[in-house]
């Protein structure tokens, strides 16, 4: 059985908003480096806090960064 994949749609919500990652970077407080690592998926893990922080930046809900594929 393959693990199920959780996709991030970072970059679309960005596209969405005309930000730029350098942009959401300042505003959430992380780096350039791993948000990269998030919105490619090489991400394995994300803390609620940051989540927060990018809900909050990006004015949606969880459900709008993560989709279950």
């Amino acid at each position: 059985m393959t693990e199920p994949a959780i996709r991030v749609r970072l970059d679309e919500l960005l596209k969405e908003r005309g930000m730029t990652l350098t942009e959401l970077s300042h505003l959430v407080e992380i780096t350039v480096v791993n948000l990269s690592i998030l919105k490619n998926g090489h991400a394995k893990a994300i803390r609620f806090s940051t989540l927060t922080r990018l809900c909050a930046a990006l004015g949606c809900q969880p459900g709008d960064l993560l989709r279950y594929e």
